[in-house]
């Protein structure tokens, strides 16, 4: 088994405004994460936020340590959502064997030990800091919530399938969904928002090979943007802006942390008052 890890330090404002396209994408873009056979991690300083992915293909992969958490397993002060973008996949935990079809999330509770990857899965991973242990949980796609938004005239419309929310999943601070879009609609989080009592972490797939999201990051005063391809990831800042467009639909998977578990809890952001 191959596990990569790297470390993404958090930086403020003043200093992304500094950076080039490089240097932006070197801080909150990632590519690459998919790769068969590799567990492939990424831990960020913003609300110690881990991303990453899992493809076992034709064998099995365990995550049982990581470095950078500290302590012998993965799991032992932590908390983990796990979305399957790919074919039928099996999720080994705590004895228990969970099978994910695509579309499917599990969430895994504080100190449950070792998680072993198997199957057809393409594993999207999350987790963060947990102080508490809450029950290990399978969501099928009948079990989340989903509120649609948007219109067609405005090219946003849109349903978001929430998985680990309040009244689906009991959790210690993880949020996570994801949003799709219908054909033709290509507007997300439209006008912007901020929540900067936590952090978010995207995840864009579904996109086709010719097209791109822009992913609009920032201050409202001052934006930039990312330029997303199919399985890439990007990291948000709780100070930055969260808003998107694409070239054609797409679907991203949206993980939050932080303060709360409060899925309203933003701050709108006036058209008007983007730059």
């Amino acid at each position: 088994m191959t596990l990569k890890t790297e470390t993404r330090y958090a930086i403020d404002p003043a200093h992304t405004k500094t950076l080039d396209t490089e240097g932006l994408r070197s801080h909150f873009h990632k590519d690459g994460l998919f790769a068969e056979g590799e567990i492939n991690l990424v831990y960020t300083h913003y609300d110690r936020l881990i991303l990453g992915s899992a493809v076992p293909g034709a064998g099995t992969l365990t995550l049982d340590h990581m470095a950078e958490t500290g302590t012998p397993n993965f799991l032992d002060r932590r908390e983990m959502g796990i979305l399957n973008i790919g074919d039928t996949g099996q999720v080994s935990v705590g004895g228990d064997t969970h099978t994910l079809e695509r579309g499917e999330l599990l969430y895994i509770g504080m100190g449950a030990g070792a998680v072993t990857f198997s199957g057809a899965g393409r594993f999207y991973i999350t987790s963060s800091p947990a102080h508490r242990t809450c029950p290990t949980k399978l969501i099928k796609l009948d079990q989340a919530r989903r509120v649609e938004l948007g219109s067609r005239e405005a090219a946003n419309e849109r349903v978001i399938i929430q998985f680990l929310h309040p009244e689906v999943c009991e959790t210690c601070q993880l949020l996570m969904g994801y949003t799709q879009f219908a054909p033709g609609s290509l507007w997300n989080t439209m006008p912007a928002h901020l929540h900067d009592r936590r952090m978010e972490a995207y995840l864009y797939f579904d996109v086709p090979e010719d097209a791109r999201v822009f992913h609009f990051m920032g201050k409202p005063e001052e934006t930039r943007h990312l330029v997303m391809a199919n399985e890439e990831a990007v990291i948000s800042p709780p100070w930055s802006i969260h808003c998107g467009a694409g070239t054609s639909a797409y679907t991203f998977c949206w993980t939050m942390a932080g303060d709360n578990v409060d899925f309203a809890d933003m701050d709108m952001v006036g058209m008007d008052a983007l730059r």
